[in-house]
């Protein structure tokens, strides 16, 4: 007979303080998600799952639990599902019922994802990637879920196409055009400026699961810079592309501004205390620092923003 281990988690730990998280990081789950009239879409998946541990234990049986965080992940994706953030959710409250010591559970996810698009030009058919974020946290009081995505694009800076115009105006001057047709020529070609790659930041916490869908609100982090980029693009793409970016140059917080904009149009049944985090960083390409800017509010208090009523 084989002696019983004692169970030193569970004994008292020598520093009797509490900790906010405890668990593992790193863990790989295919997760399959539905799509109406189409092909399910199947995700390599990385997530990050957490409980809360009393000041009174001191751990939280990471091997032990580490079967009942595989058991719980493999039972949240075992299906398909039309909203990953669910299985975020699934796993939180499994793990809730598991830990009898716990108040909270949390797990967090996130996955490439592939759009297959075409050009905008050319019309060659190509892909592009964004980063879905997903998360949910479980408490006695009910589990919030997150969903969200990080998505890449390109900005064009306002103040240096704004120094390009000032010399072209001057140089159109000194050739003796007249002031009418140079406001017709800058109208219609935006001038130089130093461009970006810029990386969006969209998400929605809820109670419960939010109710937006995922290639919608990666469409609006994406729309919300000044052109979007592609993998694949010839050259009549790389023209497209450049235009539009000079046509709508933007400040990293007219980026975030777009986006709220963008949230408030496209998903206008939001709950009000749903709570929207927006975050634009984009890569300096003159400079040797990068620029940022960021904003996080209750979707209610953003509509009324958005649409003057504040």
């Amino acid at each position: 007979m084989s002696q019983q281990l004692p169970d030193v988690q569970a004994s008292s730990p020598d520093v009797a303080v509490g900790l906010n998280r405890v668990g593992v990081t790193g863990v790989e789950k295919l997760v399959k998600v539905d799509r109406a009239s189409q092909r399910p879409v199947v995700l390599m998946a990385e997530f990050e799952v957490y409980v809360d541990l009393p000041s009174w234990r001191k751990g939280a049986d990471m091997s032990r639990n580490m079967e009942v965080i595989d058991e719980t992940l493999e039972a949240a994706v075992s299906g398909a599902t039309d909203r990953v953030q669910d299985v975020c959710g699934d796993a939180a409250e499994r793990l809730l019922e598991k830990h009898d010591y716990t108040t909270r559970a949390e797990v967090r996810m996130e996955a490439e994802y592939v759009i297959r698009e075409e050009t905008p030009a050319s019309g060659m058919r190509t892909q592009s990637t964004a980063d879905i974020i997903a998360s949910a946290t479980a408490t006695e009081e009910g589990t919030r879920e997150e969903i969200g995505a990080r998505v890449t694009g390109m900005t064009v800076c306002p103040c240096s196409q704004g120094m390009s115009a000032s010399r072209a105006r001057e140089a159109l001057q000194g050739l003796d055009v007249e002031s009418e047709v140079i406001d017709e020529f800058l109208a219609a070609v935006p001038q130089a400026g130093h461009s970006q790659r810029g990386h969006a930041i969209l998400t929605i916490e809820s109670p419960g699961p939010p109710e937006v869908d995922l290639r919608e609100l990666i469409d609006v982090a994406r729309d919300a810079m000044s052109a979007r980029i592609y993998n694949l693009a010839k050259r009549p793409d790389e023209d497209h592309m450049t235009f539009e970016a000079h046509a709508d140059a933007k400040f990293v917080e007219d980026c975030v501004r777009a986006m709220a904009e963008g949230v408030v149009d496209a998903f206008p049944h939001l709950p009000e205390e749903a709570v929207v985090t927006m975050k634009q960083s984009n890569d300096e390409s003159i400079h040797q620092h990068n620029a940022h800017a960021e904003r996080v509010a209750q979707f209610g208090d953003l509509q009324r923003e958005v649409n003057g009523d504040s």
